[in-house]
């Protein structure tokens, strides 16, 4: 969420990052003269109801005057201009609080500003390799996708998804289901030991909290309503960064880490035609994921480290991946900067985000009114929150099973997973 004050006291940063963000200049520049002339009429109507209250004390003063004198008719006169103040004070007070209530709706709608070290770009042409880990595999054979090895081994069973639920939705069957489990309790694990606490969270949220974290009101068509007007969560995110939503923390307890294993719910409006075959793209899906509440000298650090949280689960299994640097036009609405994480996937040929880990300074903490405080001191600020996927549990699963595939359709269970399926070392056709 955005500052008024604060956009306008730094206008050529506004507009530029905007710009970084696909707006252009113009566009730019009109949203920020939008907001200057809003706040300017805000403040307007806000001094005029200063002086007329001003002018009502004045009055009220010289009505008990004459009063007190025995002049009954000088003192109805004063009165009633007092009244006709007072009217005019509740016209103006109409006045400012529409166009406040008008800016603050649409300052909820603009992005997180980029950082300077984020590219410039409209979309993901633009991003920047940062690394390549590892080397595409030469499997010595042609590599299935995932989805045609789980139908042959009977894992992935989209016919009775279909018939239950409908398209973008599966039902994960025997070693493969395991394997699934097996996935989300090992990324737990990995997030246990590098400091994240994990939680169990609710899936259904209040709008304040879908607000809070920049889901609402933008992304709503991307969002499953209930009929009591909560939300399912499209990302544990939601819930694990509104534990500190109109809160003061202390100072002393960041950085706090936390992480779920959660099934996200997604209706992929606007990705029509994408991802049809398989479970790239579902309308259900599980996710481990990672939050970071901490100061603001922290953040970028932290962001650091959150993505090698995120990477050593793929080093973990030895999978290739690429780190990308995303453009400011690619990013999610309430990120500074973001790193994506592509997974090789040999059936593909190509490689496929599998994580994204994001800062978004006080972008948040401000929709969320969290903040920390000092022991000792006066004031507070707000906190700054981060987030990423550590990882994704079916982009893993299709990561192991094209990767680990065996010319003979069968799947090997990588060795670091052995013990979350009881020894299990291959998976074959039921």
């Amino acid at each position: 969420m955005h500052n008024a004050k604060t956009i306008i006291e730094n206008k050529d940063a506004f507009v530029a990052g905007l710009e970084k963000r696909g707006y252009t200049r113009d566009d730019a520049i009109f949203i920020f003269e939008f907001v200057r002339d809003s706040r300017d009429a805000v403040n307007e109507a806000n001094s005029e109801i200063e002086t007329k209250n001003h002018e009502i004390k004045v009055l009220s003063a010289k009505i008990g005057a004459f009063y007190k004198a025995g002049d009954k008719v000088s003192g109805d006169a004063l009165k009633q201009d007092v009244a006709t103040l007072k009217e005019s004070i509740s016209l103006l007070e109409v006045r400012a609080n529409a166009v406040g209530d008008a800016l603050n709706d649409r300052l909820a709608t603009f992005p997180n500003l980029p950082l300077d070290s984020v590219p410039a770009g409209a979309d993901e042409k633009a991003n920047v390799l940062v690394r390549t880990v590892g080397v595409a595999p030469d499997m010595g054979f042609e590599p299935k996708q995932h989805f045609e090895l789980g139908e042959e081994l009977g894992g992935l069973d989209f016919e009775s998804a279909g018939r239950i639920s409908g398209s973008r939705f599966v039902v994960l069957r025997g070693a493969i289901a395991k394997l699934e489990r097996a996935l989300g309790q090992f990324m737990l694990d990995m997030a246990a030991k590098h400091g994240y606490e994990e939680c169990q969270v609710p899936l259904l949220v209040r709008e304040n909290a879908m607000f809070g974290t920049g889901q609402l009101p933008k992304f709503e068509e991307d969002l499953f309503k209930t009929t009591d007007g909560r939300y399912l969560i499209p990302t544990a995110e939601v819930s694990l960064t509104n534990l500190v939503a109109d809160q003061i923390v202390e100072t002393e307890s960041l950085p706090q880490r936390f992480t779920a294993l959660t099934p996200c719910f997604r209706s992929e409006a606007g990705s029509a035609g994408r991802d049809v075959r398989g479970i790239l793209r579902q309308h259900q899906f599980n996710k481990v994921e990672l939050v970071s509440i901490v100061k603001e000298e922290d953040g970028e650090a932290e962001l650091e480290r959150m993505l090698g949280a995120a990477e050593a689960v793929l080093q973990a299994f030895e999978l290739p991946y690429r780190v990308m640097l995303l453009c400011g036009g690619d990013m999610g609405f309430s990120a500074r900067k973001t790193y994506d994480i592509e997974v090789w996937l040999p059936g593909q040929k190509t490689y496929r985000e599998i994580s994204s880990c994001s800062y978004c300074g006080d972008f948040q903490a401000r929709r969320m009114n969290a903040r920390h405080k000092t022991r000792g001191q006066k004031g507070t600020e707000f906190v700054h929150t981060l987030n990423g996927s550590g990882v994704a549990v079916g982009r893993l699963l299709i990561a192991i099973m094209e990767n680990y595939q065996n010319e003979d359709g069968t799947i090997s269970v990588p060795t670091v997973l052995r013990p979350y399926l009881g020894g299990l070392e291959l998976i074959q056709p039921k």
